[in-house]
């Protein structure tokens, strides 16, 4: 059947269904303000995104969260007294297909104090999907450009208990490596690292309905 000029180029303009492995599709815009429930092997917590605070970032981990990338993904550098990094997929190919998927940095407008959840970069305009909580007072990472998206606000006794007996991660210390878990998955953190706390899933919590006049 042949398709009408007007008919193709609106199929063509459609915007791409959201797909995990194609971080492009995944372009929500969120909420100015969203909490974010995560259940782990220690227990839950809850993230609130106020997206004022850095709506690149805030925008990001809302599509992350709602999309399921955070289902089963460990808690794999974990520094007592300083923060709690997650975010590489234990699926190698999800891990893979967001490598690359770079959003642009925000102006730094609140500091990394303690339950303050951020943003991993490897330096300007590299973040994709990796973020961690801050157990202490890191405001040294402000001027680094380590912007926070939104905080702790329930459960941070969760994530003070979560395992960190490995240490720094590899080469500068004993604990994994990202390389490796970016290539070989959960599988390689299970098999070498298996007392580490992993994500079961998370989830966006519904906004409560507005109350009645």
């Amino acid at each position: 059947m042949l398709m009408c000029a007007a008919a193709f180029a609106q199929e063509k303009a459609a915007p791409a269904k959201p797909n995990l492995m194609e971080p492009k599709s995944l372009n929500a815009k969120a909420p100015e303000t969203y909490k974010a429930k995560f259940t782990t092997t220690k227990g839950d917590f809850v993230i609130q995104v106020n997206r004022a605070w850095a709506p690149r970032g805030a925008d990001r981990f809302y599509n992350l969260v709602r999309a399921g990338f955070f289902k089963d993904v460990s808690f794999f550098r974990v520094l007592s007294g300083f923060m709690a990094q997650f975010g590489i997929s234990g699926d190698p190919a999800v891990a893979r297909a967001w490598m690359q998927a770079n959003i642009p940095d925000d102006a730094v407008r609140e500091s990394n104090t303690r339950g303050r959840v951020t943003f991993a970069t490897a330096g300007p305009n590299t973040r994709t999907t990796q973020l961690f909580i801050n157990f202490g007072d890191n405001k040294g990472l402000d001027g680094q450009g380590f912007a926070p998206i939104g905080e702790v606000v329930e459960g941070m006794t969760v994530v003070d208990s979560l395992y960190s007996g490995y240490g720094e991660g590899a080469p500068r210390g004993a604990g994994p490596d990202q390389g490796r878990l970016q290539a070989q998955g959960k599988a390689y953190l299970d098999r070498s690292f298996p007392k580490l706390d992993h994500i079961i899933s998370a989830t966006i919590v519904p906004s409560a309905p507005a109350a009645k006049q």
